[in-house]
C-alpha cells in the first residue's frame, strides 16, 4: 500500500514527492522523489534526448528503507539514515521486485544511464554539477579527501539545482544499463566515499558484473506513475 503527498521545501529546488509504503510487519518506508521533466543535454559526443518525465529518488536509498521492504541490513557501515551499501545490481532488482509488489505496481526501478547523468547535471554542462571548480567539491560530495573512510547520513551536503542530494560521492550508484555492447557489467556511476576527485565528475561512469558486492555500491530509485 503507498501514498503520495507533498512536501514543502526551499522554493529554489522542485518540490519532491513522498510517497509512504507499508513494508514488511508493519513498518512504513518513506521515500522521497524529485520531479525531472523531459528534455535534451550533450552525453560525451551525443546529444541525448530523454522524452519522458520521470521522479527520481531525492536521496540514494537508506538503510531503513531497505530494511523495510527487504527485512535485513546487508550494509557494512551501519545507520538507519546512512546509504545502503554492499549491494549488487541483482539485488537491487529483488528489492524493485519486492517494492513493486507491495504497491500493486510496476512504477519503480533504476534510472538508466543517461537518465541519471541528465538528472545528475541538471542543465550543468561543466565537469561537476555545482561548476569546475574542484575547491568546492567539498559543499556537494563525501569523497576520499573528507569522507572519514566511512558513509554518511544522505542529504547532508548540498543538493545540485534540481535538489538531488549525493548525486557525486557518498555511494557509487548502480544503474539499469550494461557498460557496453559486450555485457561486460552493469554501470555504476557518481563516486562514492572512497573515490578521488575525478571519479565524482559528472560523465564519469564504471561497471561491475550484476553480482558483485561491495561497501562502496548503493543505488536511488527512479519512479513513473
Amino acid at each position: 500500500m503507498e501514498s503520495l503527498t507533498n512536501e514543502s521545501v526551499p522554493s529554489l529546488y522542485p518540490e519532491p514527492h513522498v510517497i509512504k509504503i507499508n513494508g514488511l510487519s508493519g513498518k512504513e518506508a518513506s521515500f522521497k522523489f524529485c520531479p525531472i521533466h523531459a528534455g535534451r543535454f550533450r552525453m560525451k559526443s551525443n546529444e541525448i534526448e530523454i522524452d519522458q518525465d520521470f521522479y527520481l529518488g531525492k536521496y540514494p536509498v537508506t538503510q531503513e528503507q531497505w530494511m523495510a521492504i527487504m527485512g535485513k541490513n546487508p550494509s557494512h557501515f551501519k545507520g538507519g539514515r546512512l546509504p545502503v551499501e554492499t549491494v549488487s545490481w541483482d539485488d537491487v532488482q529483488t528489492f524493485i521486485q519486492k517494492l513493486n509488489t507491495l504497491t500493486g505496481k510496476k512504477s519503480y526501478r533504476l534510472p538508466t544511464e543517461p537518465e541519471w547523468e541528465y538528472a545528475c547535471r541538471a542543465g550543468s554542462t561543466s565537469a561537476y554539477f555545482f561548476g569546475d571548480d574542484r575547491n568546492q567539491l567539498g559543499e556537494y560530495v563525501w569523497y576520499k579527501d573528507n569522507s572519514g573512510n566511512t558513509t554518511h547520513p544522505v542529504g547532508q551536503k548540498k543538493p545540485n539545482e534540481w535538489g538531488l542530494h549525493d548525486m557525486a560521492g557518498n555511494v557509487w550508484e548502480w544503474t539499469e544499463n550494461w557498460y557496453d555492447r559486450s555485457f561486460s557489467g552493469r554501470v555504476i556511476r557518481g563516486g562514492c566515499w572512497f573515490s578521488y576527485i575525478g571519479f565524482c565528475r559528472s560523465d564519469y561512469r564504471y561497471r561491475y558484473d550484476p553480482s558483485f558486492r561491495h561497501y562502496y555500491f548503493g543505488f536511488r530509485l527512479a519512479f513513473v506513475p
